[in-house]
C-alpha cells in the first residue's frame, strides 16, 4: 500500500541546556537525530550585538541540512516600567530586519505578563486587564508597520496567564489590525490547557499559521507544575492525530518545532541532556505522526 502522507519538517528549539552551546554543535546534533529543522531563541543572538549576526547564525545549520524555522523574539510588553517597556519594544523593532537580512520570515512573539517572573505585574491586582491591552496594542501597532516593510512574519504565541492565553484572547489581538503580517505562531498545548478546541481553532486561524510548536499538555489553568504540566509528547491529552489532520486541512506545509518543557523528566531522568531530550522527543514524533 503507498503511504500518501506528506512529508513534514520537523526541528527542535534550541532551548534547554542548548542554550549553552554553540551552534555548530546544536545543528550537528539535531541533523544527526534526523531532525530538518531547528529554532533559535536570544541565547544565541541579539540583534543590539549586531544586525549580521542572526544572518551568520542561519548559515550554520544549512551546513548540515537543517534550516532555520523562525527566531524566537519573545519580549513580555506588560510592565509598568517605561523603561523596560521600551528596551522590549525596541529590540523586536531590531529583530525585524535583521531576519529580513538573514533570509527568516517569521519572528515568534508573545504579550506577557510571564507569570513565571517574579517582578511581572499580575494581571486584575497589580495591572488592570485595560491597562495590559494598551501597552500590547500599542507595542504592535508600532512594529507592525516595520515587520510589513521588511515582509517579516510577527507570528505571536498564546501563553498560559498572559494576556493572550487562549483562541479568543489571540483572536482580539488579531481582529485588532487588519495585517497579514500579524500571524500565529500555534503551539496547541496552549489551546487546550483552556478547553479550547484545537483543530477547530486551528482551523479558524487558517493562513495566519505560519509557524507550530509540538507540545503536549495535562491539567488545568493554574500555576506550572502545580495544576499542569508540560509532559512527553504523547503522555498528556492532545488529540494529535486530529491536530495533524487539521494541519492538513489548511495546507500548513512549514515545521513542526519540539519545545521540550517536561522539566522534571529533563532534570530528574535525562541530567538536562538536550540531546537525549531531542532524540526521545523525535522517538515520540515517529510513533505520533506514522509516515513522517
Amino acid at each position: 500500500m503507498t503511504n500518501n502522507a506528506p512529508q513534514r519538517t520537523f526541528g527542535f528549539m534550541a532551548s534547554l541546556d542548548f542554550r549553552s552551546w554553540p551552534p555548530e554543535e546544536i545543528a550537528r546534533a539535531l541533523s544527526g537525530l534526523g531532525y530538518r529543522a531547528v529554532e533559535w531563541t536570544l541565547a544565541h543572538f541579539h540583534p543590539s550585538r549586531s544586525p549580521d549576526e542572526l544572518a551568520g547564525l542561519v548559515r550554520i545549520p544549512e551546513r548540515y541540512g537543517l534550516i532555520a524555522s523562525e527566531a524566537v523574539v519573545q519580549q513580555d510588553f506588560v510592565t509598568l516600567d517605561q523603561a523596560l517597556y521600551e528596551e522590549r519594544v525596541n529590540l523586536v523593532a531590531a529583530a525585524i530586519p535583521a531576519a529580513a537580512a538573514a533570509g527568516i520570515t517569521t519572528l515568534n512573539l508573545f504579550t506577557g505578563p510571564a507569570p513565571w517572573v517574579p517582578t511581572a505585574p499580575r494581571l486584575g491586582q497589580d495591572i488592570g486587564e485595560g491597562q495590559a491591552w494598551a501597552l500590547v496594542l500599542k507595542a504592535f501597532a508600532r512594529l507592525l508597520p516595520l515587520a510589513e516593510r521588511h515582509r517579516i512574519y510577527l507570528a505571536v504565541e498564546v501563553v498560559f496567564g498572559h494576556l493572550c492565553h487562549d483562541y479568543y484572547t489571540l483572536r482580539e489581538l488579531l481582529d485588532h489590525f487588519d495585517s497579514e503580517f500579524l500571524a500565529v505562531n500555534f503551539d496547541p498545548s496552549h489551546f487546550q490547557l483552556y478547553g479550547n478546541d484545537v483543530p477547530w481553532a486551528i482551523r479558524r486561524l487558517g493562513p495566519r499559521v505560519r509557524h507550530v510548536h509540538l507540545k503536549d499538555v495535562a491539567g488545568r489553568p493554574g500555576t506550572h507544575g502545580r495544576d499542569f504540566i508540560f509532559p512527553l509528547l504523547g503522555e498528556g491529552i492532545m488529540d494529535w492525530t486530529a491536530f495533524i489532520a487539521a494541519l492538513d486541512d489548511i495546507g500548513y506545509n512549514s515545521a513542526l518545532s519540539v519545545e521540550f518543557e517536561a522539566f522534571a523528566y529533563y532534570e530528574r531522568v535525562l541530567d538536562k541532556d538536550p540531546v537525549r531530550a531531542a532524540a526521545l522527543s523525535m522517538e515520540q514524533i515517529t510513533r505520533l505522526f506514522p509516515g513522517k
